[in-house]
């Protein structure tokens, strides 16, 4: 154990004799003080690693002294130690960032409580996150190895989600290698389930299946609606499940959360085919015969395919004989974002406000495109607190406080999630082939089958079939598409890219969250 040296000021030290001695035994080098006075010099003169400070001390204050250590040493904790349980004397401390608050008498194992709560917090928690995911990674293997429905995939999802935010955490990362290889495993296996189900789960009614995108307002939304009661329909693009949880304690200052489930994502799990089908209510083929005049018939899909979303969605409306007020907003920057705030009082005359926001979608690109976006966010830790970083300073917090205080009703969502690509897989096509890297569509493709979904059949998948010999091959796993031209510039730009498209965990299974306010 680090040897950690603690400050202790009290006019009375003498009498703390036996709780120095008890600390040495410990460990703990203890540095006595009987003065506000001299605790300053000391802090000023030595590096200590807590200050226990008594509060009612003569000349010089607890609390004086505090504000004075805090302004000498920001990050150093002190613990305030006071006979007085006087409310304004509590609030004054803990408004002054102490660590921890203690009063006497005191006991030595409630003084050695807070030393390790503050000193040897990190290592504790390391120490007991790393053996509680050693205990359960068994359980984990053994369900996604058993015979499993989509609901339990949602919970086996969850549950890697939980370990991999608690690893995070933990100084030590000696976990963090073999969590890894758990979730690559798990991933493999579900990518399984889904070729082996997802057919079934367009085309038989009797089949057991998940909410997909084109069912996600009729069922999830649409009974959510109520008159003099606005709920606001937030869609994050490309928020994966994991980056819900950063976010979530954020949230959890101005609203509670009454459900958080999920639903599956169509294929492909791109904005075009997954969002439209969100608003549309329909699935691809569906709006391509229905909608002729909205569904953009093009096989690029950054061809403007999502632009008529507005109109998907007051479409389905009305085939749902809703008689509703609503709004559509799509948000593409922040000054847009503001727009919106500065338009609240207007949103709060609907039943309904949808808000789709692009910015993860768009942090997405700018790692694949740009230097200095790939050095901010290196792994998946630093780009779920990049996206924590972005909500905690966004206009749409601003907006969600706003919804919160007009007693609004929320709802997060997403239409897809994204996965961090390592592996190629060579692809051969026409100029034509749209540039997706996680799935081709385009005549006579060519490729090898292992790692891929292919559908040869579009009509099976509900997908537009774009010339005779159209075909659709998802890429799976953590697999993307290389063409053989250039096979090593190209592998080696686009590895370690976030890619949506293809069939994952983190692309599939959606978070949709409904929260009511405080």
């Amino acid at each position: 154990m680090q040897n950690y040296s603690i400050l202790w000021a009290d006019d009375e030290i003498d009498l703390l004799k036996p709780h120095i001695l008890f600390l040495n035994n410990k460990g703990y080098t203890i540095t006595p003080v009987n003065s506000g006075a001299d605790a300053l010099e000391k802090v000023d003169q030595e590096n200590f690693d807590l200050v226990f400070l008594d509060e009612m001390m003569p000349g010089m204050t607890g609390l004086e002294t505090l504000q004075q250590i805090k302004q000498m040493r920001p990050n150093l904790p002190v613990v305030m130690i006071t006979k007085s349980e006087e409310e304004h004397i509590m609030e004054g401390a803990i408004g002054s960032k102490i660590a921890d608050y203690l009063i006497k008498p005191l006991n030595p194992n409630q003084i050695l409580l807070s030393v390790k709560k503050i000193l040897d917090n990190k290592r504790l928690v390391t120490e007991k996150t790393n053996q509680s995911y050693q205990q359960d990674f068994r359980n984990l293997s053994m369900l996604y190895n058993d015979r499993v429905d989509f609901e339990d995939w949602v919970d086996i999802y969850k549950k890697l989600i939980f370990w991999e935010l608690e690893l995070d955490g933990a100084q030590d990362k000696s976990m963090g290698e073999v969590f890894n290889m758990q979730k690559s495993e798990a991933n493999s296996t579900f990518c399984k389930f889904v070729m082996n189900n997802y057919e079934d789960w367009l085309n038989d009614p009797k089949a057991d299946k998940p909410i997909m995108s084109h069912q996600l307002m009729r069922k999830k939304v649409f009974p959510l609606i109520e008159q003099n009661n606005p709920l606001f329909f937030v869609l994050i693009d490309n928020l994966r499940y994991d980056q819900w949880k950063v976010i979530e304690p954020i949230l959890s200052e101005y609203f509670t959360v009454e459900e958080e489930s999920s639903y599956y994502s169509i294929l492909p799990t791109t904005t075009a085919f997954a969002r439209n089908s969100i608003f549309s209510g329909m699935l691809p083929s569906e709006m391509e015969k229905k909608h002729p005049d909205l569904w953009v018939n093009d096989d690029n899909e950054e061809a403007g395919l999502n632009n008529n979303e507005d109109q998907f969605l007051k479409r389905q409306i009305d085939s749902s004989r809703l008689n509703i007020r609503f709004s559509y907003n799509k948000i593409l920057n922040t000054n847009q974002g503001k727009h919106l705030v500065d338009n609240f009082s207007n949103l709060m005359q609907n039943d309904l406000n949808v808000i789709v926001y692009n910015f993860v979608d768009m942090l997405s690109h700018a790692r694949t495109d740009m230097a200095m976006i790939k050095e901010l966010a290196p792994d998946e830790a630093a780009y779920r607190s990049i996206t924590r970083s972005w909500f905690s300073h966004s206009p749409l917090l601003e907006l969600v406080r706003k919804i919160s205080e007009k007693n609004g009703r929320l709802i997060i969502t997403t239409d897809h999630g994204m996965i961090r690509v390592q592996k190629p897989a060579k692809i051969v096509g026409y100029r034509d082939t749209n540039t997706n890297l996680r799935y081709k569509q385009g005549k006579n493709l060519g490729f090898d089958d292992n790692h891929l979904f292919v559908c040869r059949k579009p009509e099976n998948f509900f997908l537009p079939r774009i010339h005779v010999s159209t075909a659709y091959v998802f890429t799976l796993e953590d697999y993307f598409f290389a063409y053989p031209n250039n096979y090593n510039y190209y592998v080696n730009y686009y590895r370690d890219t976030f890619q949506h498209g293809g069939v994952s965990l983190e692309e599939m299974i959606i978070p949709f969250v409904y929260l009511k306010p405080k």
